[in-house]
């Protein structure tokens, strides 16, 4: 089947047209209130979750139903287009637009009129579907459809693509659960679309039903997944006339949500997992239809390519025991007692030919395999090689009873391209999720792998008609597969689209580019750059190419949801403010617009980009909780390196980025340095010149620094038998040296305990973090080229190195590598060789920590340890000692200099308040606060007045 020619862009008429700042004007002429026309916010909103870029003329954040009607008319009356926006986690490139967006997720997220007897509730379009999951449960009712991104996505974006999730087998999709739809039309009509019984279909819309009958019942609503085009079955009499549930999956190209009436399901009270193994997937997609028979509310497939991807990012931890087999299917029976459900799992393990298979009742377990699941869209993007692996074609559905031989063609069509995939999805509707390693970017060659995007879409799109499939199972079409609807629909069915369009928005307002007049799907695409290297970081899981690594964010929004309560801390400011500039992907969109050098035109040295990074802090959750481990901590070091090299910096990078400089030059007299910070006038400006907040207090250097105290120690403080013990290097930092040492002190006593002989560098030595952080990366590299060389002599004699503050540490495990290069033979031996004190314990052979019985702990862990090393180590420890423990997640908002800096105390405030302060609170009398990092002590001291301890003053404190 040939493709249909394209239209003309539908930017054409916008790039002769308005400018951002007339787009705006207009828009606040109408009655918005929050409108933003900047190159940096145009920035953050060019693309979504898809790989697609298209900037924006203007966003705004309607904080009522009427500013949505009010932007509508401006769109119209400037002739530009109106895109709607929720979570941003659009994978086709349904949420990115040339005109104005408008963002739903900032103000229209009321949650009204919840009645559990009818089972409906009413919702704006910006509730994200996790608050109303929440809303819900106390009734004992949740939202039908549950897509991985539930944590973040918007009830207007789920009706936007018809969205559908993991359970929708069980559930429904979204389409199935609505009742009626407040609406705006592309025309500037507000109507209730809902069955006619209710709000008769208007007389064009019903005409056109009868018109385009035989079409639409030949071709449309075939399998629940065919999502692909627009649901005109709901539009025939015998289906309701129901229009609100043929604007389901409209994509915004007809109308505007502007309010929901959805309904809700009963949350059953007891699940069952069964976890079914297979030789290969396409053996797991061929038992698919014997299962189904037997009312599952979920059957999931996944790879063992996804579960090697999850063991290589999280570690084999993060991997529960699942049964024998390559492919697996995880299968939920729910409703009923734990025995009826365990009475239908034998009876569907008689019918799925599995080669083994797992049963799982306990919740907390079967939430651990799920996790799996959930993640699965981010965690292949990458491929088993570690290359880029892309949306695009991602989620195509074929009828259940033809998954097996689909898949079984699609990965020979992928061989046939030469290209992978990790192959997941819900293979219960047919529906499969495929991120692809398309060679885009400059190792694509002179097309940049257009050419192989191209080549690929239109035979695989060939392949799933030909299965009788759909384009799209839940995504949408996008801007990703619209062009291609042609190769699985007639003539006659895409002339019934253009005309349910024609209807409802005449002149092409919402959306353009999607489904009915669509861009090309090889245009607009969001391809990587390369990036010089500047004397920086290096970055070898992206060939040594900031470009490539900027662009390891694909959009899916994970820095969005609060996830502290699980332990996580990406992305404290973003929690703290809501506003998109301060979430991850915000940060990475404007990296990527200052690569590629269009829209953001100064390079490094923009102010959009230190907007945007200006409240970022550095705390590095990013790098672990970011599915797709986008690390703008390093990210951004590299930028404020590249903006000032041999450049006038600011104040604070020379006074707190170069802190440990001065605080050896405050040693000689600390108690004088110290009395004259006491002074007020003093004080005042030594935070002027340093760049620091008045409300901040300053730090006060120890009378004694720690390495100068262990080379005074007496000999009779030594243990007699020290020299026939194994020897541990104790590295104390600046901040365990000049400001704590008593840290350091407590760590020589439990490490004397565990039997070890101290050993501390010649001189104290630095790691540079200071300057790491404030992007002075020359000078950091020659502080780290001392540093390595002198603890990698004790490194090579296989003597352990202990560090006491964990950021520190890190940057001897992680940035240290990075910067002298992953060649650095040095590097790569004290990185292998540095502990934390909870690593180092643990691993010693005949030590038990001393007994914490009783013992109520609050930790609160450190953003680097969390990290980079992991906390779990340090929580094991403590729990086998007989502690309680609980963890807090989240940032403590001080990270080192951010805190104290000028401009960022309120936000640091409002990051504590996030998680670490509360919990504080609400803790028992008697708790002990555990904070390992000396901002957190700092920051607990300073706004709790609560005294913290770290691991070592913990421990050292119940020995005998």
């Amino acid at each position: 089947m040939s493709t249909p020619t394209a239209t003309a862009d539908p930017r054409d008429r916008d790039a002769a047209g308005p400018s951002p700042a007339e787009v705006a004007a207009s828009l606040s002429i109408a009655g918005l209130v929050e409108v933003d026309a900047s190159t940096r916010r145009r920035a953050e909103y060019s693309t979504d979750a898809s790989l697609y870029r298209v900037p924006p003329l203007a966003v705004a954040f309607p904080r009522h139903r009427d500013e949505v009607v009010a932007a509508l008319e401006v769109a119209r009356s400037l002739g530009v287009g109106l895109t709607v926006r929720g979570g941003g986690t659009s994978i086709a490139g349904n949420a990115v637009g040339p005109g104005i967006v408008l963002d739903t997720s900032r103000h229209l997220t009321a949650i009204r009129d919840l009645d559990p007897e009818a089972r409906t509730v009413r919702v704006e379009p910006g509730v994200v579907l996790s608050d109303l999951q929440r809303a819900a449960a106390p009734q004992g009712l949740r939202f039908g459809p549950d897509p991985s991104t539930h944590d973040r996505c918007t009830l207007g974006g789920m009706l936007g693509n018809n969205a559908c999730g993991t359970r929708a087998l069980g559930y429904g999709r979204t389409v199935d659960n609505v009742a009626q739809l407040e609406v705006v039309t592309g025309a500037g009509q507000r109507l209730t679309a809902a069955p006619a019984a209710t709000s008769p279909l208007p007389a064009a819309l019903a005409a056109l039903a009868e018109r385009h009958r035989d079409a639409i019942t030949a071709h449309l609503d075939r399998f629940p997944r065919q999502v692909s085009g627009y649901g005109l079955h709901h539009l025939l009499p015998e289906r309701g006339a129901d229009l609100g549930r043929a604007l389901v999956g409209s994509e915004g190209t007809c109308a505007l949500t502007l309010e929901a009436t959805l309904q809700l399901v009963p949350v059953p009270s007891t699940t069952l997992l069964v976890v079914l193994g297979y030789p290969d997937v396409a053996a797991a997609g061929d038992a698919v239809q014997s299962l189904l028979p037997h009312g599952p509310v979920a059957v999931e497939g996944i790879d063992r390519r996804i579960v090697d991807a999850v063991t290589r990012r999280r570690g084999a931890s993060a991997v529960p025991p699942l049964p024998a087999g390559a492919a697996w299917l995880f299968v939920e029976l729910a409703g009923g007692s734990l025995g009826e459900l365990q009475a239908a799992a034998s009876r569907l393990l008689a019918d799925a030919d599995a080669t083994d298979h797992l049963e799982v009742a306990d919740i907390t377990a079967a939430r651990a395999l799920w996790r799996i699941r959930e993640d699965g869209a981010a965690l292949s993007s990458r491929s088993d090689a570690g290359d880029p692996a892309h949306a695009g074609w991602e989620d195509a559905a074929v009828p259940p009873q033809r998954l097996g031989d689909y898949l079984r063609a699609f990965d020979a069509l992928l061989v046939d391209h030469g290209l992978t995939t990790l192959p997941y999805g819900h293979f219960g509707d047919g529906c499969v999720h495929a991120r692809i390693d398309l060679p885009f970017g400059p190792r694509g060659g002179p097309d940049r792998g257009v050419g192989v995007f191209r080549r690929f879409l239109e035979d695989a799109a060939d392949l799933v008609a030909s299965f009788g499939g759909s384009m799209s199972g839940e995504h949408g079409d996008g801007r990703a597969r619209s062009e291609l609807l042609s190769r699985m629909y007639p003539p006659e069915v895409l002339a019934a689209f253009a005309d349910f369009e024609g209807v409802l928005d005449p002149d092409g307002a919402l959306n353009p580019g999607v489904l009915v007049r669509p861009r090309p799907a090889d245009a607009d695409l969001r391809l990587p750059a390369a990036v010089a290297p500047a004397g920086g970081f290096t970055f070898p899981e992206d060939g040594d190419d900031l470009g490539a690594a900027v662009h390891r964010c694909i959009g899916v929004g994970a820095c969005r949801a609060d996830r502290t309560e699980r332990g996580a801390v990406m992305c404290p400011s973003y929690l703290a403010t809501g506003d998109e500039r301060d979430s991850t992907r915000g940060r990475a969109r404007v990296l990527q617009e200052v690569v590629d050098g269009r829209l953001v035109t100064d390079g490094f040295a923009s102010a959009e980009l230190h907007e945007a990074l200006d409240l970022c802090l550095a705390c590095k959750g990013c790098s672990v909780d970011c599915p797709a481990e986008v690390d703008v901590a390093t990210y951004k070091a590299e930028a404020l390196h590249r903006t000032y090299r041999g450049k006038l910096r600011p104040r604070s990078h020379y006074a707190l980025g170069q802190l440990p400089r001065w605080a050896r030059w405050a040693g000689i007299a600390p108690g004088l340095a110290s009395r004259a910070l006491d002074l007020p006038g003093v004080a005042r400006v030594a935070r002027w010149a340093a760049g620091v907040d008045q409300r901040r207090d300053l730090p006060r250097f120890a009378a004694v620094p720690f390495s100068r105290a262990i080379r005074r120690r007496p000999a009779g403080d030594v243990p007699a038998d020290a020299a026939t013990r194994p020897p541990v290097l104790l590295w104390a930092d600046t901040f365990s040296d000049r400001f704590d040492p008593e840290v350091a002190v407590a760590t020589v006593r439990v490490l004397e305990d565990a039997g070890y002989r101290i050993e501390v560098p010649d001189a104290p030595r630095c790691c540079g973090l200071t300057w790491i952080s404030t992007g002075q990366l020359a000078a950091a590299k020659r502080i780290l080229r001392d540093t390595v060389d002198d603890l990698a002599v004790h490194a090579r004699a296989g003597v352990p190195i202990v560090g006491l503050e964990p950021p520190c540490v890190a940057v001897l495990r992680d940035d240290a590598p990075r910067l002298l290069g992953h060649d650095d033979e040095a590097a790569r031996v004290v990185a292998a060789a540095t502990r934390t004190l909870a690593e180092l314990l643990t691993g010693t052979e005949g030590w038990t920590p001393p007994r914490l019985d009783g013992v109520d702990v609050l930790a609160q862990p450190h953003c680097h340890h969390h990290a980079v090393m992991g906390w779990d180590v340090d929580r094991a420890l403590l729990e086998s000692a007989g502690a309680h423990v609980d963890a807090v997640g989240g940032c403590c908002g001080l990270a080192g200099n951010f805190g104290v800096e000028r401009g960022h105390h309120d936000v640091s405030v409002a990051v504590a308040e996030t998680a670490l302060l509360p919990a504080v609170r609400a803790m028992a009398s008697g708790t002990v606060v555990l904070a390992d990092g000396f901002s957190c002590r700092t920051q607990l001291d300073q706004l709790a007045d609560q005294p913290a301890v770290h691991l070592a003053q913990l421990l050292a404190d119940h020995l005998d």
